[in-house]
C-alpha cells in the first residue's frame, strides 16, 4: 500500500446556499472514499464563483500558504472546475488540481464490477476530459490510463491527435454500450409479456437500498441465495440488480436496485448510466429510500427527487421508505400516507413496506367464480400457477373455482366466469 494522498477541500458558498456545509461533508466523504487524507478545508462566501479561478485571488494565496504548510498534494474543489480555472488553478498553487466530477468519476471507477458499469464509466471519464485536454495534469487520477492527460506544451499537433484518439476511443465504446442496452432491452420487453410488475428502489447513496432488497428476499424467498453485495459505504451499488420477490397466493413482482444519487452528481454520468436508470423509468412503482438518521436527510431526498426529474422519471406511483430508524428515537414501525419508517437492519418495518407495494401494485386483483369445463384442464393448470385459488369444488359440468386473479386474467377467460366481485366473500 502506497502512502495516502493528502488534499486540501475548497468549496465556494454562492448567495448563502442552504446545503453548502451538507456538501462539503460529502465533498469530505467521497474523498475518504478515495483513500485520500484531508489535512484542511477552506471555504468562501461569494455571490458568484470567480470565472477564471474559481475563488478569489486572497484565497488562491492562503491555500497555497497551507500546501506548503501541511504539505498537501492536492487541492480538490467542490464543485465542476471549467478546463481554464483547472490551468489558472494549478498555475497559481503549484499543485495538482481536481474536482468534485473528477472524484466521483474515481469512485465509480473503483467500484465498476461488470462490463456495462466498466463502459459506462469509462465513457463518462473520456467525456469529462476531452475539453480538459490542455491543463488537465494527472487530475484523472489513477484510473484514467493517461490518455491525453500529460500534454502541458506538447504542441496542437499532439493536442488534435489526442483528441480524435479519444473521440475514436469514445464511439468504440458507445458500439459496445448499444449492444449490451439492447440486450437489457430485450430482457424488459420478456418480462412485460410477462406482466411481472416492476418495482425499483431509488434514493441517495447509501441509503440503505440494498439493505431493504436483501430484506425483503429473507422474508419471501429465504432460500434463493440472490442477496446483494450490502455496504456502509459510499456508492456500493453502480450495477442494476433484478430479483423475483415471490409473495403468497402466486403473486410476485421484480424489484430492482440501481445506483445511489448524490448532490452534484456529473451530467456525463447521467447521460452515460441512462440505460441503467432507464430501469426505474419503466417501473410500476418507486420505493423512495431515504436515511432518515442522517441530519441532511431532507436535502437528500431533494437531490433524488431533482435527479429524477432530469432523467424524465415522472408520474409513477411512489413510497417513500425512511430507513435507519434504528438509530433514532423512534418507535418502529410507523406507517402512514405513502410513508413507511423502518430498519432494513433489523427488519421492522419490512412487512409493513411489502404490504404497502402490494396494495399498490395488485389493486387490479379481483375475486371471482368460474365453472372449467373438464376437458379445459390446461385453464385450471394457470390459474393454479398463475392466481390465488381460494376454492375448488367439481361439479357436473366442470371444475368451479373461486380464484384471485388479475382482471387480464378474467378477462381472457371470460366464457367461464360465473360472477365477478370485489372483495367477494364465498361465505
Amino acid at each position: 500500500m502506497g502512502q495516502k494522498q493528502k488534499a486540501i477541500l475548497v468549496g465556494v458558498n454562492v448567495n448563502n446556499q442552504p446545503d453548502f456545509l451538507s456538501s462539503m461533508k460529502e465533498l469530505f466523504n467521497l474523498a475518504d472514499a478515495c483513500d485520500i487524507e484531508v489535512i484542511a478545508q477552506v471555504m468562501q462566501n461569494l455571490n458568484r464563483f470567480n470565472r477564471d479561478h474559481y475563488i478569489g485571488k486572497g484565497k488562491i494565496q492562503e491555500v497555497h500558504a497551507l500546501i506548503a504548510e501541511k504539505g498537501g498534494d492536492l487541492v480538490i474543489f467542490n464543485d465542476e472546475l471549467s478546463p481554464s480555472q483547472i490551468r489558472n488553478l494549478e498555475a497559481g498553487l503549484e499543485c495538482k488540481v481536481i474536482d468534485r466530477t473528477v472524484l466521483i468519476l474515481d469512485i465509480f471507477a473503483q467500484r465498476a464490477k461488470t462490463k456495462e458499469a466498466q463502459l459506462q464509466v469509462e465513457i463518462a471519464k473520456l467525456q469529462y476530459m476531452l475539453p480538459r485536454l490542455i491543463g488537465l495534469g494527472e487530475s484523472l487520477g489513477r484510473q484514467s490510463g493517461g490518455i491525453g492527460t500529460q500534454n502541458k506544451g506538447s504542441g496542437e499537433k499532439k493536442l488534435e491527435l489526442d483528441r480524435r484518439k479519444i473521440e475514436d476511443r469514445i464511439n468504440v465504446l458507445q458500439k459496445e454500450l448499444e449492444t449490451i442496452v439492447a440486450q437489457r432491452q430485450n430482457q424488459r420487453k420478456q418480462r412485460k409479456k410477462k406482466e411481472i410488475p416492476v418495482v425499483s428502489l431509488v434514493g441517495y447513496t447509501n441509503a440503505g437500498k440494498s439493505t431493504i432488497m436483501n430484506a425483503l428476499l429473507d422474508l419471501f424467498n429465504p432460500v434463493s441465495n440472490k442477496q446483494v453485495l450490502e455496504k456502509d459505504m459510499l456508492f456500493a451499488t453502480l450495477e442494476t440488480s433484478v430479483r423475483n420477490i415471490k409473495l403468497p397466493g402466486n403473486r410476485s413482482f421484480l424489484l430492482t436496485d440501481t445506483v445511489g444519487f448524490v448532490s452534484k452528481l456529473p451530467h456525463h454520468l447521467i447521460k452515460a448510466f441512462r440505460s441503467t436508470l432507464e430501469e426505474v423509468a419503466e417501473a410500476d412503482l418507486l420505493i423512495h429510500v431515504v436515511d432518515y438518521s442522517s441530519p441532511d436527510y431532507r436535502q437528500q431526498a431533494e437531490v433524488t427527487a431533482q435527479t429524477l426529474k432530469e432523467m424524465g422519471v415522472e408520474g409513477i406511483p411512489m413510497i417513500y421508505a425512511y430507513n435507519k430508524v434504528d438509530l433514532m428515537d423512534i418507535a418502529v414501525p410507523k406507517v402512514g400516507d405513502q410513508r413507511v419508517y423502518l430498519s432494513a437492519k433489523q427488519t421492522p418495518g419490512i412487512i409493513e413496506l411489502a404490504e404497502m407495494i402490494k396494495g399498490q401494485i395488485f389493486k387490479d386483483y379481483v375475486k371471482c367464480q368460474l365453472v372449467i369445463p373438464y376437458d379445459q384442464g390446461q385453464i385450471i393448470s394457470y390459474f393454479n400457477k398463475n392466481a390465488h385459488v381460494l376454492d375448488t369444488i367439481y361439479e357436473e359440468d366442470g371444475t368451479r373455482l373461486l380464484v384471485e386473479c388479475r382482471k387480464i386474467d378474467l378477462e381472457r377467460h371470460q366464457n367461464y366466469v360465473l360472477d365477478t366481485k370485489n372483495g367477494y366473500d364465498p361465505n
